[in-house]
């Protein structure tokens, strides 16, 4: 008898710890806001392995090709594809207009067939005021709405279908990446960030974040979670120098919480605003902070893919060799620009010159590579 019952209450503590366990998972897993865990395991770790044997196969000049997301120029970017070997390409609205589905399916099949290392095709496909696919009723009948008026519209669950309906056509086209959501936090009609906002507090921009990165598929087309660390209130960086003079307290309180929720649900990648967010680091950018990657890094914990916004805004107004030379150091993976040959030819010059190492650059082409592998690209 007296062992009967030593069965049952160890059968009943196990049970008990397992129910425990379950309970912290469901808690963990369902509150956007929560903090991520100390110990959060690298996101691309399995697919770093053959990263690195890839690496070992491509030479220097292709490893800084991995490094940049390029605007695509009015023309030669076939023969830049060939002689740079880029990480990606950006599209904009004028890349699609009035061209037809199949048209863009084989604009894009082309650009991919000149690659060595298939590339990231990416696309700001925010809705309402940054549609860059759906400005074209060829390959969208209805331009996608607003964060705000489909939340507005149908909750959640609109956003949900949203991002699915986004997923499939996106990349039905051959896009694989999408520089979306925007998760900044901006009720004031006056703020810039405003209209590409979802308009509502941290606990539902919270919601949102944790919604489209769950909702999205790994495999077909990645969501970003965009401007870290929080926007707020402040200027327009495409027109000039911003400055963010919030405290800390409210940045944390407020602006993080929707990419801990992003980061939580396992976002791949964020890009960095040029704000200089005086709290965290009074002389730089964001894009161009070490302290702001650090705290992306070391006190959120996201392991995947950091990106620049576009590093010819004017919002990093500086002197192009620092620019660069930020940029790589800071803590970005993935850098966005314009002028690419210009940056090339500066990571060569800081590599010849020894300002940089070969292995900082090898850093970050594994992470990328480690993504494509992740995201089946290669």
């Amino acid at each position: 008898m007296k062992r009967l019952i030593k069965c049952i209450v160890l059968s009943s503590l196990i049970i008990l710890g397992i129910c425990l366990i379950w309970i912290k998972k469901e808690n963990t897993s369902n509150n956007p806001n929560e903090k991520t865990s100390d110990v959060i395991p690298d996101l691309f770790e399995q697919e770093k392995i053959l990263a690195n044997q890839k690496l070992q196969t491509i030479s220097i000049d292709e490893k800084i090709g991995q490094l940049f997301l390029v605007r695509i120029p009015e023309q030669g970017i076939e023969e830049d594809i060939q002689n740079y070997q880029f990480g990606g390409l950006l599209y904009f609205a004028k890349d699609f207009k009035n061209l037809t589905k199949n048209e863009v399916q084989n604009k894009i099949s082309n650009y991919q067939s000149l690659a060595k290392i298939p590339m990231l095709m990416a696309v700001d496909e925010e809705g309402g005021t940054v549609s860059r696919i759906s400005s074209n009723k060829n390959l969208v009948a209805d331009p996608f709405l607003s964060p705000s008026k489909l939340y507005q519209k149908g909750g959640l669950e609109a956003i949900k279908e949203d991002t699915i309906k986004k997923t499939n056509i996106l990349s039905e086209l051959g896009l694989n990446l999408n520089l979306a959501p925007v998760v900044d936090i901006a009720l004031n009609k006056e703020d810039y960030m405003y209209e590409r906002s979802l308009q509502e507090d941290a606990q539902i921009t919270s919601e949102y974040a944790q919604t489209v990165i769950r909702t999205s598929d790994p495999t077909k087309l990645s969501f970003t979670l965009k401007h870290f660390p929080g926007y707020g209130n402040n200027a327009d960086t495409h027109q000039g120098i911003s400055i963010d003079t919030r405290d800390l307290n409210t940045i944390k309180q407020q602006d993080l919480k929707p990419f801990i929720a992003g980061i939580n649900a396992q976002a791949e990648a964020v890009l960095i605003s040029h704000n200089i967010v005086t709290a965290i680091d009074s002389l730089n950018p964001a894009s161009l902070s070490k302290p702001v990657h650090d705290l992306l890094k070391n006190e959120l914990h996201f392991t995947g893919i950091i990106i620049t916004d576009n590093l010819d805004m004017a919002g990093v107004d500086i002197d192009e060799e620092t620019k660069i030379y930020k940029a790589l150091t800071s803590g970005n993976d993935l850098l966005i620009t314009t002028d690419y040959k210009n940056d090339i030819s500066i990571v060569k010059k800081l590599l010849s010159e020894k300002v940089i190492d070969e292995e900082l650059i090898n850093e970050k082409v594994v992470k990328i590579l480690a993504w494509k592998y992740y995201k089946k690209l290669i």
